[in-house]
């Protein structure tokens, strides 16, 4: 029987772990396995020497002989380094699970059901928004969507459990929705420290009033030609992070007053400009710590504008996921 790397003067199909004189026979135990792709083997070996070294003479003697007598064959060098190996990955997928971070953004399925918004979002709003946090990808988040028609409204217990950030957006389905869902969201949020972000016409879903505990309700609403401008009022802020003010051609006008409780910050401001001419100024992004959870809201996003394409408000969305997540 030949060992292809080397003809040794016993059995190749046993490596001894020490010589005859009791020293460590590394030489050895590291060519052959290299040969046959146990090298991981040597350093499982190596603290048997290392922890000898603690021993009295007498006691490292007696060691050194009972541990000379011990072989171990090809087979169980290669089990051994299977184990090892498996034992790796096996630890490696649990520090991914461990690290990775996970944002569900929730849609209520309607902005690809009216012609209008359809030909904007022809795979609904949650896919628009997803798409734009692509870049949290490379800080190990994981992205999932869920919609209203989905088992379970799009949050079973398993998946809400492990929701780092929730994004909604919701428009005519406001009612549809469990109360039974709301009350674990404000559980995930107040108690166990979920961040929730609120977009557009989900200012009146009943996880947001539930959160907040007021009515959500704006003066008005009027889709009639506005355009505005988003204003960079906190640039310090981290929701604000590289992000210029920049115009919106198109809005939906939500006018003041925003009937919640006084925000902790207003990192974005407004002005909207009517078709006459004549502007007015709105708040556009407002933040809240509501129990051990961080709140965000932000008024555009009109199922009939490309808001949720823009690389201004993607920005906006991927830094309020980080900051509703810290």
């Amino acid at each position: 029987m030949a060992n292809p790397c080397k003809a040794y003067p016993i059995d190749p199909g046993l490596i001894p772990v020490f010589d005859r004189s009791g020293k460590a026979n590394l030489g050895q135990v590291l060519e052959n396995s290299s040969c046959i792709g146990t090298a991981p083997l040597v350093f499982e070996i190596e603290p048997l020497f290392r922890s000898e070294q603690h021993l009295d003479m007498n006691e490292q003697s007696r060691t050194s002989n009972r541990v000379a007598q011990r072989v171990l064959s090809r087979r169980e060098a290669l089990q051994l380094t299977g184990s090892i190996a498996a034992t790796m990955i096996v630890s490696r997928h649990m520090l991914a699970v461990e690290t990775s971070r996970k944002v569900v953004v929730w849609s209520e399925g309607t902005a690809n059901v009216d012609p209008a918004s359809k030909k904007v979002y022809p795979e609904d709003i949650n896919t628009a928004i997803a798409e734009g946090l692509a870049p949290l990808k490379s800080e190990n988040w994981q992205i999932i969507k869920a919609s209203l028609n989905d088992p379970e409204q799009g949050l079973a217990d398993d998946l809400l459990k492990s929701t780092r950030v929730l994004i909604w957006w919701g428009h005519k389905k406001h009612g549809e929705v469990k109360n039974k869902l709301v009350d674990k969201i404000e559980k995930r949020v107040k108690e166990e420290g979920m961040g929730f972000i609120g977009t557009h016409s989900a200012h009146f879903s009943k996880a947001l009033k539930k959160l907040l505990g007021t009515p959500c309700s704006w003066r008005e609403y009027v889709d009639d030609g506005s355009s505005a401008e988003i204003i960079v009022k906190e640039p310090n802020h981290p929701i604000c992070k590289g992000v210029s003010n920049f115009k919106l051609p198109g809005i939906e006008r939500y006018g003041e007053p925003f009937k919640v409780p006084p925000p902790e910050s207003v990192p974005l401001e407004g002005i909207y400009t009517k078709p006459g001419g004549t502007n007015e100024n709105a708040r556009m992004g407002l933040c809240w710590t509501v129990g051990k959870g961080k709140v965000f809201y932000f008024t555009p996003g009109h199922e009939t504008y490309n808001d949720y394409y823009r690389p201004e408000v993607r920005r906006i969305f991927v830094n309020a996921v980080k900051w509703a997540s810290s």
